[in-house]
């Protein structure tokens, strides 16, 4: 995989997915940021929520990377990471046929990190409503573990890296993405996902994402 194709690659997926990040996420980031602790202004608030939802996304890449470095390694060739490149841009496909609104299939995925969820959706009821700083920054760490069908595209692409530092640097090009469009809703709320949401905004981002994941298996098959 040609790396800086995949780091603008899941940083569009991060930022042409805004429409399910709002969805999805922008309940919780409008909902953190009226829980306004003393002290703290709005916008602190809601850049240290996503600060650690960004640096969830970055372990789970070093993690993954690591994991797919240790395969590779005793595999000893490269089938593993083009079997992950051809999973991460099928998945992507769907996905960006799921945001046009075109498909149900990819929203099913999202299932899989379920039963993770139950288990840390406990720990973020302790540390609501935010009151600190350092609370504020762990419930966005938490909030990164949400299961997610973006995320788990993105995922595959850090397991597929074959590195730590990879796959680390890949799923934090993807936090970027989102990064706009969830700052924004935590201090929008109500005028961005009016916005994202519309059918014809959805529909071109969500196409959008599937023909460069289409590109990019035409551009692989090409080559091979």
């Amino acid at each position: 995989m040609n790396g800086e194709i995949t780091l603008l690659t899941l940083f569009l997926l991060g930022f042409f997915g805004g429409g399910h990040c709002v969805g999805m996420c922008g309940g919780l980031s409008s909902a953190f940021a009226l829980q306004l602790p003393p002290g703290l202004n709005r916008f602190g608030l809601v850049v240290l929520l996503n600060a650690g939802r960004i640096t969830s996304y970055t372990l789970i890449g070093f993690l993954l990377g690591l994991l797919g470095q240790a395969g590779i390694s005793l595999d000893q060739t490269r089938l593993l990471q083009t079997v992950l490149f051809v999973a991460a841009n099928v998945m992507l496909l769907f996905l960006g046929l799921y945001l046009a609104g075109l498909s149900a299939l990819a929203a099913k995925i999202e299932g899989i990190g379920r039963p993770v969820w139950k288990r840390i959706n406990p720990l973020l009821t302790r540390l609501l409503p935010v009151k600190s700083a350092p609370a504020c920054f762990a419930v966005g760490m938490l909030w990164g573990w949400l299961p997610c069908g973006l995320v788990y595209s993105a995922s595959l692409y850090a397991l597929g890296s074959g590195r730590a530092g990879q796959g680390a640097l890949y799923m934090f090009a993807f936090a970027l993405g989102t990064l706009p469009n969830l700052l924004a809703v935590g201090l929008f709320a109500t005028q961005l996902k009016s916005f994202l949401q519309h059918r014809a905004v959805r529909l071109c981002a969500g196409l959008a994402v599937a023909a460069w994941a289409v590109w990019q298996l035409v551009s692989w098959l090409k080559a091979v």
